[in-house]
């Protein structure tokens, strides 16, 4: 499985990403080890959602970076 997940930092900015092993994915965040997050820590895991596919996982990952998918993030997932 592959896995699209929202992060909520410490400063309240959201990071998405997308992972086939989320658990691991998240120590790393939480251990600094991702650039985007690492001054931003801690990180809580706010939802996640699973894709058999890994090409309709990371175009629904690209989506939720976009403008659209943003407001959609914003009102559905957090």
């Amino acid at each position: 499985m592959h896995y699209i997940y929202i992060l909520k930092c410490v400063d309240h900015s959201y990071y998405t990403g997308c992972s086939q092993n989320i658990v691991e994915r998240l120590k790393k965040h939480n251990a600094g080890q991702v650039h985007y997050t690492s001054n931003r820590l801690p990180v809580m895991l706010i939802s996640y959602l699973a894709f058999p596919d890994k090409y309709k996982a990371f175009n629904f990952e690209k989506y939720l970076k976009s403008g659209s998918g943003i407001a959609f993030r914003n009102k559905r997932l957090v």
